[in-house]
């Protein structure tokens, strides 16, 4: 399934980046810091063109040679990223789909935690158990 899921606050900084390897790890942090100029271009453009701006799934930002990254953006400008290995071609538009209604269901539960501060990093054992299932082999 997905070999990275990014979480990222309105102003663009890194709240949580998990990978299913540890070794590449700074790879996907560079593919999340530049999908930010795609989820920007999405999301302003959806406002100026006709399609509906209640919708969070943006959709394929951007393939390459051996990822596709999505993204998500919730109605508070929280960006959630999700990056799939290219040659997994099992995986169709509603899988991604319900891949981000659980990370945002799980960031949604953790966001209710009154020891939680909006904008901290995220550490949550819940957060983490939903990423994980996520990420889990076929």
């Amino acid at each position: 399934m997905a070999v990275s899921v990014a979480v990222v606050g309105r102003e663009n900084e890194p709240l949580y980046i998990h990978t299913k390897n540890p070794e590449p790890t700074l790879q996907f942090h560079y593919i999340v810091h530049t999908c930010l100029d795609v989820i920007e271009e999405k999301t302003t453009s959806s406002t100026k063109n006709s399609q509906d701006p209640r919708e969070l799934y943006l959709g394929l930002l951007y393939p390459t040679e051996d990822f596709k990254v999505y993204g998500y953006v919730t109605n508070t400008k929280i960006k959630f990223v999700i990056i799939v290995e290219s040659m997994n071609a099992t995986l169709r538009d509603n899988d991604i789909r319900m891949m981000f209604r659980k990370v945002h269901s799980a960031y949604v539960s953790m966001i209710g935690n009154p020891f939680y501060s909006p904008g901290d990093k995220i550490k949550s054992k819940q957060f983490q158990i939903a990423v994980d299932s996520i990420m889990k082999t076929e």
